[in-house]
This record gives C-alpha cells, structure tokens and sequence, in this order.
C-alpha cells in the first residue's frame, strides 16, 4: 500500500517552470534509508509511474522509458536528504511528484510536489519605435464603454473557468489524500 506521512517531508509544494529549464524537488527524511524512489502521477495520463531509485551510495535506478538525461537524483552524506533534479522541462512532465521510502512491506510517501505547468518560451519581442503622434486623453465615461479587460465579457468565463477547474482538483486531492 501507500501512505503519506511525517517520516519525510517534500519541498517545494508547487512548481511553475517554463520549457528546456530545470528544477529540483528535496526530500528531507527523519532517519536514514537505504535509498529513496521517485514516482510521478500524471493527471492526463491517469497513472503512476516509476521514475527513479538512488541508493545510498548513489547508483540509481530508472523506471521503463525514463531518460538519464532529464533525472537526476544527488543525496547528502547523511542519506537524510535526497534532491531530485529534472532538466530540459517540457508539457508532458506536468505532474504531482513523490519521495517515498520502504518500510516494514510499505512504501510511505512524501507530501508530493505539484509540477504546475512547463510554459513556453516567451516570444521575443522588439522594441517598437517610439511614436511622436500627440495622445489622445480618454474620459472615464468613454473607457466604460469600451469592451476591455475589465469587461464582465471578459472576466465572467475567465472566473468561472478557473473556478471549475479548482473544483475538479478536489476529487484528485482526495483520491490521493486515501
């Protein structure tokens, strides 16, 4: 079975990256282990899966189709605190990611760390030229009236959208709270 518990902790709780970064996960254990395990779940792909193991002396081992290149794991000298690195970040490692040790037949969980989103690149952007045409002042009267970002057109599916999705998230949360 899994468990979550106090014997190890996870930092951060959340992740924002952008695309061919990387970022680094810690797991802090109350006592020393043999080695730890690293597992993803992935909500699109409904499903948990294997990413690595490093023991003790730092031999790791990868799950199926897992690159070396993207995950790393480095481990303190008191094997109480391991780091699992993740570079060339992109969409499809969007995910909650887990610490776990085994103890007596059980694989106890660390709180997870949730891989928001890998955005893309920003564009680049050139500098437009200044213009030398005179402003024109807008009154209050004539910017309300205007359809803009402030607009309940605008903002009333933006809140509703985001609310449906925070909705869905508490069945997950749940799921894996069990």
């Amino acid at each position: 079975g899994f468990c979550t518990n106090l014997f190890l902790s996870q930092t951060p709780e959340r992740i924002l990256a952008q695309t061919n970064n990387k970022t680094e996960i810690v797991c802090e254990l109350m006592k020393e282990h043999a080695g730890v395990y690293w597992y993803r779940w992935s909500q699109e792909r409904q499903n948990f899966e294997f990413l690595i193991f490093s023991n003790a002396l730092g031999k790791a081992t990868y799950g199926t189709n897992i690159s070396q290149n993207k995950f790393s794991v480095h481990g303190a000298r008191s094997h109480t605190s391991y780091r699992l690195h993740i570079s060339h970040l992109h969409a499809s490692d969007n995910g909650t990611y887990y610490c776990s040790v085994s103890q007596s037949s059980q694989l106890l969980l660390g709180s997870g760390t949730w891989l928001v989103d890998v955005l893309p690149l920003p564009p680049k952007t050139t500098q437009a030229p200044i213009s030398k045409k005179p402003v024109r002042c807008v009154t209050k009267r004539k910017a309300a009236s205007k359809k803009g970002a402030c607009s309940p057109v605008v903002w009333v599916p933006l809140a509703t959208g985001i609310l449906v999705l925070l909705l869905s998230l508490f069945p997950t949360a749940h799921h894996l709270h069990r």
